[in-house]
């Protein structure tokens, strides 16, 4: 593994076994739907629409915690779906959800959103105690929500 102990700027140093980042800014996806995604995110799970950039098309949303920038597919015809199985690329995008209650909520919520697809209802990650449901959103990202008790 290569090694590195170079001053960067503003003098901050990089320092073997410390990262140079500091967690993620945000997150960008591509979606079927723009207006349907951003719904879900905003009507289905209660996130705030932070801004929108109409001749892009793109939105962003966050929960307070993260941001999504939301980016509509061009030419919908000639979309290629992503395969978590075959493609490189984002495989899933997996949220904190605070109690098991708020996580069989957002089952709940998304088991009725129209054009959302509920994959699995909360079940033991392995063997537990962590919990989670996994589901794609109706744009078309698979979405995992994750409760650990221990955290």
């Amino acid at each position: 593994m290569a090694q590195c102990d170079r001053f960067i700027n503003n003098g901050e140093v990089t320092v073997e076994g410390k990262p140079l980042t500091r967690g993620i800014d945000h997150i960008g996806l591509t979606v079927r739907d723009l207006k349907l995604t951003v719904e879900f995110f905003t009507e289905c799970l209660g996130w705030t629409l932070v801004g929108e950039r109409p001749s892009y098309p793109a939105a962003f949303v966050s929960d307070g915690h993260v941001t999504l920038t939301l980016w509509q597919v061009l030419d919908a015809d000639r979309r290629v779906e992503f395969d978590r199985k075959t493609n490189v690329g984002l495989h899933h995008l997996a949220l904190k959800v605070g109690s098991e209650e708020a996580l069989n909520e957002i089952f709940a919520r998304v088991s009725e959103w129209p054009g959302a697809v509920a994959e699995f209802a909360p079940e033991d990650l392995g063997q537990g105690p962590k919990r989670h449901a996994m589901v794609y959103e109706p744009g078309g990202i698979r979405l995992e929500f994750d409760f650990d008790p221990r955290v």
